[in-house]
C-alpha cells in the first residue's frame, strides 16, 4: 500500500507598519548620555517595552564605536531595534539592522535639543511626493472616542485628529497623525503630529505625564507648575513646546 503524500503547506507572510521612537545623539555623545541620564531619571520606564531605532545621522561612528553605543544603551534597558543613518556593510550577529524611514531625515539638521531625542519615525516613503502641509493644524479623518481612557490603553490613529470625550488616565497614551483634543483631564501621555508640526494639544485638565509634538518631548517634571491642572493648548514655536491657557 502506497502512503498517501501530506499536502505540503506554504510558507505565509505578513505585511505590517508599527511606529517607533528613533534616539538621535548629539555630540559630543559623553555629554549627550549624561543629558540622556537626566532625562530618563525624569521619566522613568518611559522606554520600556517601546522599538527603538538608534539615528547616527548627528555622528561620525565607526562600527566599533556604534556597537559600542548600542551595548551602553542596553546597560540603561533600551534594547536597539534597527539602525538609521549606520553604514550598511555593519551587517554582523549582534548588530541592530540598518532602517530606513523614506529619506525623511536624509537632509535633516538634527536638533540639539534631547528633549527631541525621541521622534515617531513610521512615516511612508511617498510622503515625500505630497504636497507642502498646509498651515492650519491637520485634521484629516478625525477619530472620536466617547469614553475616557482607562490605564493601560493605547490609542494609536496616524491619519488625523483625535478626540476624547472624558478624561485619559495615567498610564493610558494617545498618538495621533493630526492633532489630540481631550475634553478632560489629560493625565497620560499624548503624543500628536506624526510628520505634521502644525498638530496641536487641547485638553481641559493638564496633568499630563508626557506631551510631545512632531517629535519634541515634554515631561510633567520640565512643565511649568502653573500650567497644572488648567485648560491649555499645546503648540511647536520652533524648536520648543509652548503652552497657553485657553479661556
Amino acid at each position: 500500500m502506497t502512503a498517501a503524500a501530506r499536502p505540503r503547506h506554504s510558507i505565509r507572510f505578513h505585511s505590517r507598519s508599527f511606529h517607533a521612537m528613533a534616539l538621535a545623539p548629539q555630540p559630543p555623545l559623553a555629554d549627550w548620555l549624561a543629558e540622556f541620564d537626566a532625562w530618563a531619571e525624569r521619566s522613568p520606564g518611559f522606554f520600556v517595552g517601546r522599538p527603538i531605532v538608534l539615528d547616527l545621522a548627528g555622528l561620525q561612528l565607526s562600527k566599533d564605536e556604534a556597537l559600542d553605543l548600542v551595548k551602553t544603551l542596553f546597560e540603561r534597558n533600551i534594547q536597539i531595534m534597527g539602525i538609521e543613518h549606520g553604514d550598511p556593510s555593519w551587517r554582523e550577529f549582534g548588530m541592530p539592522p540598518p532602517f530606513v524611514s523614506g529619506g525623511r531625515y536624509v537632509n535633516e539638521t538634527p536638533r540639539g535639543n534631547v528633549e527631541a531625542i525621541a521622534r515617531i519615525i513610521d512615516r511612508p516613503a511617498v510622503e515625500e511626493a505630497k504636497a507642502p502641509e498646509p498651515a492650519a493644524p491637520v485634521r484629516g479623518n478625525a477619530l472620536l472616542i466617547e469614553a475616557p481612557l482607562r490605564s493601560g490603553q493605547y490609542i494609536e490613529h496616524l491619519d488625523g485628529d483625535v478626540i476624547v470625550v472624558g478624561s485619559v488616565a495615567s498610564g493610558a497614551e494617545i498618538v495621533a497623525g493630526g492633532s489630540i483634543h481631550v475634553y478632560g483631564a489629560l493625565r497620560g501621555r499624548a503624543i500628536a503630529g506624526a510628520g505634521h508640526p502644525n498638530a496641536r494639544i487641547f485638553c481641559r485638565k493638564l496633568e499630563a505625564e508626557l506631551l510631545a509634538i512632531d517629535g519634541l518631548y515634554l515631561t510633567a517634571d520640565d512643565t511649568d507648575a502653573a500650567l497644572r491642572g488648567k485648560p491649555v493648548q499645546v503648540r511647536l514655536d520652533g524648536d520648543s513646546l509652548m503652552i497657553t491657557v485657553q479661556d
